[in-house]
């Protein structure tokens, strides 16, 4: 035991020092009949014929022995190893925590070191190792223990489970799950969150995505059986990644094709070069899906909706991105399918403020949000004011006043026009009744709208008749109007409501006339009183600079059918003397607009019967 405690060669010691102190554990002491000198051969052979992998180090992290195991390992002499550096032969000094923690044990530090390493054999094939660095429990021995496992077998099982787990069995394809992880590892590298070695490009990166949704895929399911759908999806799955593989712009990294569930799947740009390889991307993945696909004799053609998203990768977020793709895939749908859609911040925005204007449409009404406001319905021969109609209004606590063409096809569409039309009509009813009693000698009508769904969905007559009765507005003072394609080729309960409003003397008003596509023959049979012919007809032919003749031949034809069936015609939209003119010439009867009167609030109502 003469050679220093931290020299190489010197593992006789150390060895000697664990078979000592077997005494000074507690263990019975050897029996003269057992020779020192047979113990420590015992633990030399011991050592060297280890299954285990093994070296004994110094401080200074210096291999002082190692045996065959290790050498067999690392593919050379356990001698040869001898004087290296422990941290070079198993890579302990590749990251800065393995680095650090490592030197830590070897100044001492009574915590063992433990990691995983993939250490590479001279022949070529890699092996998974665990590693560990402990003191060797001699009591003042400062050499140290390593020991090196090979866990190739147990890391290629977690290998095989992990890729069973993270990949869809239909298709093959990485699943949602894999999907996400690969997606939010490259937000993080783009934020700065990944290590230094990422590149100097991180801060610019950019990141696309391609959300593709089969349209009509349930069809094949309920009428071919999911056999028959199972095959067709593995199909557009090897389709989609023969496709990202061949696409133009990315020859390293093609994007990432995964199944996202059902019918969905995804395309993951990492390293983006912009909209324009998104959208190439997205119009390629269309091709190649028209064309038909033959499963085992069952021939068919599908096609694909896209939503596309490119953005740069730093400052997103996963749900952020995937919010938007899904919003650029629906809009795709609603396109007509069949086609890719690129996100659009302003469509977005509008789509999130139509989506707040519907979710908040009930509680303004409860909250007394909306107003009325009134335009002049004026005849033409005599200038004088024959009626209003009520136009409603949203004062809106964020967006200012709306009007109406912002928020009624939401409330058609939520069924909120059933609450808001009651509101509106018994508004205009009572405010017309006021008016009636201050000028008794020059009663005006009040028109006010009504959208098919509040015929359908509540009882449009009861409702007229009840508040007709709580304002005590005459039934001949209010107008009700409905748009043509609501009115005309109405049948059952439309039409039996339209007929006993007309019978109470309630007057029916055809709003927008001449934009639809209507039967004629079938308006002599509608209990109708009043047309209103749609303002892009007096726009037209009496534009000064560019004069239509055959929209003033239709308005006359027009014209001349109300009156020969004993209608009225109204004429929106009027803005100007020289429209106002030729539309009396013509011979239509109320004008309405502009060079009338803008929309006024009720109290301005008074100043304009009087002409002040």
């Amino acid at each position: 035991m003469s050679a220093h405690p931290d020299g190489p060669g010197s593992v006789g010691s150390t060895l000697e020092l664990i078979t000592e102190s077997d005494g000074a554990t507690g263990h019975p002491a050897p029996s003269p009949s057992d020779s020192p000198g047979a113990d420590l051969r015992d633990t030399h052979a011991a050592f060297n014929a280890s299954r285990l992998a093994m070296a004994v180090i110094d401080r200074r992290g210096l291999v002082v022995t190692a045996n065959r195991a290790l050498g067999s390992l690392l593919g050379t002499e356990p001698e040869k190893l001898i004087c290296e550096p422990a941290s070079e032969l198993v890579g302990l000094g590749h990251d800065c925590h393995t680095r650090d923690a490592f030197g830590e044990v070897l100044k001492g530090r009574d915590v063992p070191l433990r990691c995983t390493r993939r250490l590479c054999h001279p022949d070529g094939h890699s092996v998974w190792t665990e590693i560990t660095v402990a003191p060797v429990p001699v009591p003042g021995d400062r050499r140290l223990l390593l020991s090196v496992t090979d866990i190739s077998e147990r890391r290629n099982l977690q290998s095989r489970l992990r890729h069973l787990q993270m990949h869809d069995p239909v298709t093959r394809l990485p699943n949602r799950t894999l999907f996400f992880e690969r997606l939010a590892a490259a937000l993080d590298t783009a934020s700065g969150r990944a290590p230094a070695s990422a590149g100097p490009r991180q801060d610019r990166r950019r990141v696309g995505l391609c959300y593709l949704d089969l349209d009509g895929f349930k069809a094949v399911n309920d009428t071919l059986g999911h056999r028959i759908g199972d095959r067709l999806l593995a199909a557009v799955a090897q389709r989609l990644t023969h496709c990202a593989e061949r696409v133009a712009g990315y020859p390293d990294a093609p994007p990432l094709v995964a199944r996202l569930g059902g019918d969905e799947f995804a395309l993951l740009v990492e390293d983006s070069e912009g909209t324009e390889q998104l959208c190439e991307l997205a119009a390629s993945v269309l091709a190649v899906l028209q064309q038909p696909f033959d499963l085992g004799g069952q021939r068919l053609s599908v096609s694909a909706s896209i939503g596309v998203v490119e953005r740069p990768a730093a400052g997103t977020s996963t749900m952020a991105l995937m919010q938007a793709a899904d919003t650029t895939l629906y809009w795709a749908k609603a396109d007509g399918k069949g086609r890719w859609a690129l996100f659009d911040p302003e469509r977005n925005a509008h789509r999130v403020t139509r989506q707040a204007l519907s979710s908040t449409l009930r509680p303004a009404i409860d909250r007394g949000e909306f107003l009325l406001e009134y335009q002049p319905l004026v005849g033409l021969d005599d200038g004088t004011v024959s009626g209003v109609e009520a136009l409603v209004r949203w004062q809106h606590p964020e967006f200012g006043v709306l009007g109406p063409n912002r928020f009624i096809g939401l409330a058609e569409e939520n069924g909120a026009i059933v609450q808001l039309g009651r509101w509106v009509l018994e508004t205009a009813c009572r405010q017309a009744r006021r008016w009636q009693l201050d000028r008794p000698d020059a009663p005006i009508t009040v028109s006010v709208n009504v959208a098919v769904r509040q015929v359908w969905d509540s009882d449009l007559v009861a409702d007229v008749a009840a508040i007709l009765e709580r304002t005590g507005l005459p039934p001949e003072l209010l107008q009700l109007e409905l748009t043509e394609s609501a009115v005309m080729g109405s049948a059952g309960r439309p039409l039996q409501a339209l007929q006993s409003l007309s019978e109470m003397g309630v007057g029916i008003a055809i709003d927008d006339f001449g934009t639809g596509y209507s039967n004629l023959a079938y308006l002599s049979r509608l209990p109708v009183s009043v047309l209103k012919l749609d303002g892009s007809f007096v726009r037209g032919f009496s534009s000064a600079e560019h004069p239509n003749p055959a929209d003033e031949m239709i308005v006359e034809a027009l014209v001349e059918l109300a009156h020969r069936l004993g209608l009225t015609v109204t004429a929106e939209c009027v803005e100007s003397a020289e429209q106002a003119t030729r539309l009396r010439r013509i011979g239509c009867d109320t004008g309405q607009g502009w060079f009338y009167s803008r929309p006024v609030p009720p109290e301005r109502i008074p100043a304009l019967l009087t002409g002040a």
